[in-house]
């Protein structure tokens, strides 16, 4: 069965190992960048909050994010998660990027 199978069965089958070496990013095809910018994407898409936002940020920025790809994100899943879940989280990415929110918003 290939990887992929396996760890799709042992997800189903509710594993705790797979999340768990999925959490820390152990054995993931992804590289650091790309797994960083996908869990700011999740935290998006659920509402996160500012200190997961800050975490998140420094993980994609320390694997080479750039500040335009992590705004790129936030845009890129407007269209699925809607306009008022990308609203709500501009200003925790802004504070994530060091960003004086109040000015921004003045």
């Amino acid at each position: 069965m290939p990887n992929y199978q396996e760890r799709l069965r042992r997800i189903s089958l509710n594993d705790p190992r797979v999340l768990d070496d999925g959490a820390a990013g152990a054995g993931s095809a992804l590289d650091p960048k790309t797994l960083a910018i996908a869990r700011l994407a999740s935290l998006i898409a659920v509402g996160g909050s500012e200190p997961s936002f800050g975490e998140q940020t420094d993980a994609a920025l320390s694997a080479g994010a750039t500040t335009d790809e992590i705004v790129d994100v936030l845009i890129g899943v407007s269209s699925i998660v809607g306009e008022p879940r990308v609203v709500s989280a501009a200003p925790l990415l802004a504070l994530a990027l060091g960003l004086d929110v109040d000015a921004i918003l003045d």
